[in-house]
């Protein structure tokens, strides 16, 4: 089977069966995936809200809720990919995976090679496994979301590893406003208790090594009562 997966892509895996979960993520991890598990709601917010993640797995029966009240909490914060994988398979339970932003629902029992295309199709939706480079540029600065370096003027800038992921984000979403919520969900985690204080802080760093003048951005831009934009002309991205 060709492996069509991000070697970089973090999962989360909410499922209470820790045989089947143990199984699932050695399958994905064996294929370049980074695995993390968890057995409750409480568990799956706990770690949701120390990090971002690229795709969730969701079962829907767990024992201190449903896989469909962390869906909806999600949504409420970040556009992260979620399956659904459930031995619930009424078309009410279906429908309501849909409808409150699942983007798809395996009936248990499946099988690992089911899963592993149906991971495969859901990442392969973003660019991080399109096979191709991401790279986005504006003035002198060039960011290779791929790779993950940037450079300015052709010379390296070091970024900490947040001030890179708030970058990569703001790249992701070129010329489009990004509110300090939307940008604390999916740089620091769905549920995280950081203030949002701290969004500005890290912009001004990044303008201080990114821009020419930081007290007059050009490309990192304030968004008055929204949040931040990158403003990339359409020759650059």
């Amino acid at each position: 089977m060709a492996n069509h997966s991000d070697p970089g892509a973090k999962l989360l895996i909410v499922d209470d069966d820790r045989e089947l979960s143990f199984i699932i993520k050695k399958m994905l991890e064996s294929y370049g995936y980074t695995v993390t598990l968890a057995k409750s709601c409480d568990e799956a917010f706990e770690i949701l809200t120390s990090g971002g993640f690229d795709l969730v797995l969701l079962d829907v029966n767990l024992p201190d809720g449903t896989g469909f009240d962390i869906c909806r909490q999600l949504r409420a914060a970040c556009d992260v990919p979620v399956i659904f994988a459930s031995a619930r398979t009424s078309e009410d339970d279906r429908v309501t995976g849909f409808d409150i932003g699942g983007d798809d629902y395996l009936p248990k029992p499946y099988s690992m090679r089911e899963l592993l295309s149906r991971v495969n199709a859901l990442l392969r939706r973003t660019f991080k496994n399109s096979g191709k480079e991401k790279i986005v540029s504006f003035g002198d600065v060039r960011v290779n979301i791929t790779a993950r370096t940037v450079e300015k003027d052709g010379k390296a800038v070091a970024l900490s590893l947040k001030e890179f992921d708030l970058l990569s984000y703001l790249c992701e979403h070129a010329n489009t406003a990004v509110s300090r919520d939307k940008l604390l969900a999916g740089v620091w985690g769905a549920f995280t208790e950081v203030e949002p204080s701290t969004v500005a802080v890290h912009i001004r760093w990044l303008r201080e090594k990114l821009e020419k003048n930081a007290a007059e951005p050009e490309y990192i831009k304030t968004v008055r009562k929204v949040g931040y934009m990158l403003e990339v002309k359409g020759d650059e991205v």
